[in-house]
């Protein structure tokens, strides 16, 4: 792994520092699979591109309920 540096707003980064070690794992594994997808094929649809990353995030245990547990971190700091 390497580490990366991204700018994000406020209540991005103020989430990001008070989620659990498990959501921050989760939303690493988003990342990872959406720059894949972006950046390996920009041809597709955004659609197509959210479906494939929802399936492959399911298929690595990211259930909608993990993610719905990771936004509202989010908007909970709102």
């Amino acid at each position: 792994m390497e580490t990366i540096r991204i700018q994000v707003d406020a209540e991005t980064a103020q989430a990001y520092e008070l989620a659990s070690q498990e959501q921050l794992e989760r939303l690493q594994l988003m990342l990872q699979l959406w720059s894949k997808e972006v950046m390996g094929r920009p041809q597709r649809t955004l659609e197509e591109m959210m479906e494939d990353i929802a399936d492959q995030a399911s298929a690595n245990g990211l259930t909608p309920e993990v993610l719905q547990s990771i936004l509202d971190v989010t908007f909970e700091l709102s």
